[in-house]
């Protein structure tokens, strides 16, 4: 397959209607740089600063390094290879960030938030190490969660190997179903953003609802405490 300048796929980027670049535009051009650059490491190193910036849409950069594997840039397996090592680094670093502040720390931080109790941090704790190995698995799944859970994991001191093994699994699957949408929908790639951006939309949804419900059980407990 001929081998074409990344700096082309610019013109494949959504355009606006303002006049200023969008953040959509601004993050395609951003990854388009990299893998010009540096090829599918690049993918992997925009992967893994995505995992450390949330706000970094990996729904962007997946499927840009699948169509720019379709143009012959580089292969199909090369950025799945690159991607997923770029998404266990990242997590890998939250993790060591997890280890380092540690339970003892954890637990001095929230004992001076308010509406916040240690019983509350006793639950979960146990409710991860019932459900950690599942719940890194399937976060690494789920937007905003996905590199958030890895902090967790290393607050338990989740053992490394165990850790590695399901975050690259987990990561591997999400990257491969957004690398391979870009890679067959070809300059259509960024059609794949809009689905995930309406699963995202859901996912902060249920998030707010979730955490309105707590605040508002944590008010009414204080309220007939101090009653």
């Amino acid at each position: 397959m001929t081998m074409m300048s990344l700096s082309s796929l610019s013109a494949h980027i959504p355009a606006q209607t303002s006049g200023d670049t969008s953040a959509l535009t601004g993050v395609a051009d951003w990854a388009v740089g990299l893998m010009e650059t540096i090829g599918a490491p690049g993918a992997g190193l925009a992967i893994a600063l995505e995992n450390l910036f949330p706000p970094l849409p990996s729904e962007v950069v997946l499927p840009l390094a699948g169509f720019t594997a379709s143009r012959g840039s580089f292969s199909l397996i090369e950025a799945l290879i690159w991607t997923t090592l770029g998404s266990v680094f990242g997590a890998w670093a939250l993790y060591g960030l997890g280890a380092w502040l540690g339970r003892r720390r954890m637990r001095a931080i929230a004992a001076k938030l308010p509406l916040i109790d240690l019983e509350d941090v006793d639950k979960v704790e146990a409710w991860f190490n019932r459900h950690g190995y599942k719940a890194v698995f399937f976060g690494r799944m789920i937007p905003i969660f996905r590199s958030l859970i890895s902090i967790p994991a290393g607050i338990e001191r989740m053992p490394v190997a165990k850790f590695l093994l399901l975050t690259s699994a987990g990561s591997l699957i999400w990257n491969s179903i957004f690398v391979f949408a870009g890679f067959y929908l070809g300059e259509n790639w960024h059609i794949v953003e809009q689905y995930a951006g309406i699963f995202q939309k859901i996912v902060i949804v249920v998030v707010v609802l979730a955490v309105l419900y707590w605040v508002t059980t944590r008010l009414r407990k204080i309220r007939n405490r101090r009653s």
